[in-house]
């Protein structure tokens, strides 16, 4: 679904191939209580941070943890959705907030279970 996508640019118009490629828990990296997704924007880097207590808001309010894999797609998605609605390239890292995430969460799970299941995030080499 959000591993490996294409969007077009509000802007440009121009065809943006996004493709995850790392999630990285961003106390070790930049001393924030987040986890980083990192995608590759036609080749160019590009992190969602999602805040480390949306992990905790979504096991007390459903009693499920977000995988690595759920993770990926949450970041996916709404890294679709900003460049639909015309995000600044120029930016490096967008941070979700709480509510973005479980809101993008249960969409992404509801895609999934139309499609039959949660898609496998690739092993890089």
């Amino acid at each position: 679904m959000y591993e490996d996508f294409h969007v077009t640019d509000r802007w440009s118009g121009e065809d943006l191939h996004c493709r995850w490629k790392a999630n990285m828990v961003a106390i070790a990296t930049r001393h924030a209580d987040a986890v980083d997704i990192r995608f590759d924007v036609n080749g160019r880097p590009m992190w969602i941070a999602l805040p480390a207590t949306a992990w905790v808001e979504q096991k007390q309010r459903a009693g499920k943890v977000i995988t690595d894999q759920l993770a990926a797609q949450i970041a996916g998605r709404y890294l679709k959705q900003i460049i639909e609605e015309g995000f600044d390239s120029r930016r490096e890292v967008y941070t979700m907030t709480v509510e973005e995430v479980l809101a993008h969460l249960d969409a992404a799970v509801a895609e999934a279970k139309d499609r039959g299941e949660m898609p496998v995030l690739p092993v890089l080499a």
